[in-house]
């Protein structure tokens, strides 16, 4: 091998690694969305970052991750029969309490808020929120210019507030929407 096909390897092997490294996130993101095997997905998303290297941006490969997480995500969720169950976007709230995984332990009143989102303003709310990426990270995962993830965002969060006022429900909104 010479020097320079090493180097080369070198490269791509270190490129991957820093991709790599956002396994966890992926597959924490795919959990919160209510996915059957969310490390599968996280592994599928890796196989495709590694396929397609070259497509993912060098200054952080997070939000290309999520697309490609959503998509496996979406294909999953047409290969299922229909169960009847009201999701909330990608998140199932009908599923059996020991169902849910520990993150989607949401206060009631939250859910309840969540649930009345149109599902494009839920997710920029849930990327910032649970995910907290930026703006700007929030807009190149979904597709859409910067000020419309803000405006989605506002309207969101006007929503979720108020349905919480409403119930009397004790703590700030991002008290509740942090996931500590």
């Amino acid at each position: 091998m010479t020097r320079d096909h090493q180097s080369d390897r070198n490269a791509v092997e270190g490129r991957f690694a820093e991709i790599f490294a956002h396994l966890d996130f992926i597959s924490t993101y795919a959990r919160r969305r209510g996915a059957r095997d969310p490390d599968g997905i996280a592994a599928e998303a890796m196989a495709i970052a590694w396929r397609r290297l070259a497509n993912v941006p060098t200054a952080d490969a997070r939000p290309w991750l999520i697309v490609t997480a959503r998509n496996l995500l979406l294909a999953e969720r047409r290969s299922e029969p229909e169960t009847g169950r009201q999701p909330l976007g990608d998140i199932d709230l009908e599923a059996a309490a020991e169902q849910l995984p520990s993150e989607l332990d949401l206060d009631p009143d939250l859910a309840r808020g969540l649930r009345v989102l149109p599902e494009k303003d839920r997710e920029a709310l849930l990327l910032i929120a649970w995910e907290q990426l930026t703006y700007d990270e929030t807009a190149h995962a979904l597709g859409i210019p910067v000020g419309t993830v803000r405006s989605r965002l506002n309207r969101a969060r006007g929503v979720v507030r108020a349905a919480l006022a409403s119930t009397g429900a004790a703590g700030t909104l991002k008290e509740i929407l942090s996931n500590d």
